[in-house]
């Protein structure tokens, strides 16, 4: 094998695969992005590669941050090969690499965030945005309202020049800017949540407010927030896609390997202007509440569906659950019988469609998305994603068996041991209450809907609660397998595994 590249700028012209046509060492900053994982180099950096690719936003370039201290260890790695990343898109009948060049600096990590807020203050930034997981917007999961009791707000509202959060450090630095007559940047959100724009106002102005009232005014009244829907799997970088680097002749210590799939819509509410994205494929709509509905709804609660079976189980990732003939049935008739019902077509897509398009991705052989990484904090992703589903469905007066089924294998999984006796390592910021709980529905199974803070009164719906606690007894009782056999019925027996392509 021909000797590694180091991947920099002074080996670009000696790689062989696709890379950036244009200047980096003329490109300017624009965005200031907090949270910078995989999903944000194959998605939003990788949309403005394209335009930059084009000729054009070369004063979009991206400023990477982070606010906590492991964010360090990226910024290490990606300062190493001047913010430079390898994406490896994983068809499942090719694999192909391409270079992007689009971030051109990643801000010190520090405690009190002075080079993040310095840089937020610059007016040559004019969006911030943001990719901190669904449960880093300090809100009520059950009322979505803000909590202002959290400690690090508590700290940021006493201490708002030295703050501890991002919001903290976003309003800090609407501060200066406003101080030094500059306008407010865009506040972005690029996380899996419905409304993720609206929610992210509310902890800037409402973190604001606990401290500085007139000045949260200014900002609710100038600063612009939209809401967004983002999606493309990127699965956790290990050893096997540094291999698959390297298998191009690239040394990446943070490669990015993603689906052969892309969707971004976003509405168009920029108080300091925007790159010209719409050229290369993104949808900017005044109802992207539609687009949000059917993605979290199909895509995100479907991943909830695989995933506390599949860690139960000991399937390593998704594409296995859906090879694995229990698991899909289920996932099928769930889909089919309790989510697509509650969701609306928007323009070129009916939820039907989406959800073949759905289980085509899932399938994806070559995407290594692992159960664990779908399941991580699901104290989140159950409120977020699958519980409104479950509502609407009660109100309705539909059926909620196989919702009440996915709740139960959450709480089993919780229980911290796979089937096979196995330890399943912490995987919620709650993990050891969430573990108590689920032991303790062992042998009582509506102690794990007496948890309010995530199920508010459902323990009082008796469809839900009596199909909760029938399937957590059985899972118990017989095994997961046993509970997916009675709840798919004739679909196990038919189902297949997924194909392809």
């Amino acid at each position: 094998m021909d000797e590694l590249i180091a991947l920099s700028n002074e080996t670009l012209s000696k790689l062989e695969i696709a890379r950036p046509q244009y200047d980096r060492s003329a490109l300017t900053p624009g965005i200031v992005h907090i949270g910078v994982g995989n999903f944000h180099r194959a998605h939003q950096a990788w949309y403005l590669h394209r335009l930059m690719q084009a000729g054009s936003a070369r004063d979009w370039a991206i400023l990477g941050a982070g606010v906590r201290p492991y964010d360090a260890d990226m910024r290490e790695k990606l300062l190493r090969q001047d913010c430079l990343t390898t994406l490896i898109e994983l068809d499942p009948d090719a694999v192909g690499a391409e270079i992007v060049g689009t971030m051109i600096d990643y801000l010190p990590v520090e405690e009190g965030h002075g080079p993040l807020i310095a840089a937020m203050a610059d007016p040559r930034i004019r969006i911030v945005s943001l990719t901190v997981t669904e449960s880093g917007y300090f809100f009520d999961p059950v009322t979505k309202r803000f909590d202002a009791s959290h400690p690090d707000i508590r700290h940021d509202a006493a201490h708002p020049d030295s703050p501890r959060t991002a919001f903290g450090a976003i309003v800090a630095a609407l501060r200066l800017r406003r101080a030094a007559g500059h306008g407010p940047f865009t506040g972005l959100s690029c996380d899996n949540l419905q409304g993720n724009g609206t929610l992210l106002q509310q902890a800037v102005v409402s973190l604001a407010r606990l401290s500085d009232p007139a000045f949260a005014d200014w900002i609710a009244a100038n600063a612009t927030f939209p809401n967004s829907m983002v999606d493309c799997i990127a699965p956790a970088t290990g050893p096997q896609e540094r291999a698959l680097a390297r298998g191009f002749g690239i040394d990446d210590a943070a490669p990015v390997t993603h689906e052969p799939y892309r969707q971004w819509v976003v509405e168009d509410t920029f108080c300091a202007g925007r790159p010209d994205l719409g050229k290369v494929g993104v949808t900017f709509s005044n109802d992207v509440h539609a687009y949000e509905t059917m993605k979290i709804r199909i895509l995100n609660a479907g991943h909830q569906v695989l995933a506390n079976v599949g860690e139960t189980l000991g399937i390593e990732t998704i594409s296995g659950c859906l090879s694995h003939p229990l698991v899909a049935a289920m996932f099928r008739k769930v889909q089919r019988e309790e989510i697509i019902g509650t969701v609306g077509a928007v323009p070129g897509m009916t939820p039907q469609a989406y959800l073949t398009l759905i289980e085509t991705r899932f399938a994806n052989p070559r995407i290594v998305d692992t159960t664990r990484r779908v399941a991580f904090d699901g104290s989140a992703r159950h409120t977020g994603f699958v519980l409104p589903i479950l509502r609407d469905q009660l109100a309705a007066g539909g059926s909620v068996a196989g919702l009440a089924l996915v709740e139960a294998l959450w709480a089993r999984m919780c229980a911290g041991r796979r089937e096979d006796g196995t330890e399943i390592a912490p995987n919620d910021q709650s993990w050891d209450d969430l573990t108590a709980v689920a032991n303790l529905a062992r042998s009582r199974p509506l102690a794990w809907l007496e948890q309010t803070h995530l199920y508010g009164d459902l323990i009082d719906s008796p469809p839900f609660a009596r199909a909760f606690e029938a399937s957590l007894a059985l899972i118990w009782a017989e095994g997961c397998e046993a509970a997916l056999r009675e709840y798919a019925g004739e679909d196990s027996r038919a189902s297949q595994p997924a194909r392809t392509g």
